[in-house]
């Protein structure tokens, strides 16, 4: 029996810096290549693609995240979708007294896994369990960010390399979210500091971009601490304007997918009364330059 051909799709682009809604897909069928190719383009252009309503599994999301490259494993294990170790669970729900999932994901702007030595191409995020209210996620156009940065900072940037830590924000957060767990010694020795340029280029397209985040940068290398702390606020305070952001308030099922070499992105915020759970799974890039 021969498998159901997707139907012809639409890309509508969002009144924003960025961002379009794929209409008429369902990922439960299969992706010709030809179709494959359409959304890979879409995504380097618009650099996040919204897919409504997909009623998928959580291998159905792993297996379409595989098409663009391998998947990375978080670091907190304990967070894991039990059943697939490639889905990190993104939650504030507490069951038995423990969280089902990593609850302040999102809480500092950030581009996914910037500490590692491969940072991420893209992730993709599934809605399980949306609030009434609240939940949104913010998204900020770093190539626009770069484009727009004045002079005097461009000049203060060119060439200068940042350092990445994952554990920059941890204990703050650990302060702020009792459920955090403390971190192994083994853990610490996988999200080891990484250096990476503070203004990258885009491996696909050429666009340059702005690679500095206030959860994961802790300095700009081989400036003054005080020098590189009021260069790095100049610089987050320019790359989330207004005029750079969008915010993607979430309708049931949506699978969202954006690019972490592209963009930076900030949790809205959930009512602690209100339930939320999404899936993540995260796709490896290469060594920014």
């Amino acid at each position: 029996m021969s498998a159901v051909l997707q139907p012809a799709f639409d890309i509508e682009l969002f009144d924003a810096p960025l961002g379009a809604e794929i209409l008429g897909l369902d990922l439960n069928h299969p992706l010709s290549p030809r179709a494959f190719d359409r959304i890979h383009k879409a995504h380097l252009e618009h650099h996040l693609l919204v897919f409504r309503d997909q009623r998928i599994t959580p291998q159905q999301q792993v297996d379409f995240s595989r098409r663009f490259g391998r998947l990375q494993i978080h670091v907190l294990r304990n967070f894991q979708l039990p059943s697939h170790p490639e889905v990190l669970v993104i939650s504030n729900i507490i069951e038995d007294g423990k969280p089902i999932g990593l609850g302040d994901a999102g809480h500092f702007w950030h581009s996914d896994l910037s500490y590692k030595e491969t940072p991420s191409l893209g992730s993709m995020l599934h809605a399980q369990e949306l609030p009434a209210e609240g939940g949104d996620t913010l998204f900020a156009n770093m190539h626009l960010a770069w484009d727009t940065l004045p002079a005097a900072l461009r000049f203060a940037v060119q060439g200068a390399r940042a350092e990445h830590s994952y554990l920059a924000q941890y204990e703050e957060l650990r302060r702020r979210n009792p459920y955090r767990p403390p971190l192994t010694p083994e853990q610490i020795a996988e999200v080891r500091p990484v250096m990476h340029p503070v203004v990258r280029t885009h491996p696909e397209t050429g666009r340059k971009a702005l690679f500095v985040s206030e959860h994961f940068t802790t300095r700009i290398v081989g400036i003054p601490a005080d020098e590189s702390r009021a260069l790095l606020a100049e610089l987050y305070a320019h790359s989330v304007l207004p005029e750079h952001v969008y915010r993607h308030r979430w309708a049931p099922h949506d699978l969202v997918f954006w690019d972490n070499r592209s963009l930076m992105h900030l949790a809205g915020g959930t009512p602690d009364h209100l339930r939320r759970k999404l899936y993540r799974t995260t796709i490896e890039g290469d060594t920014p330059f």
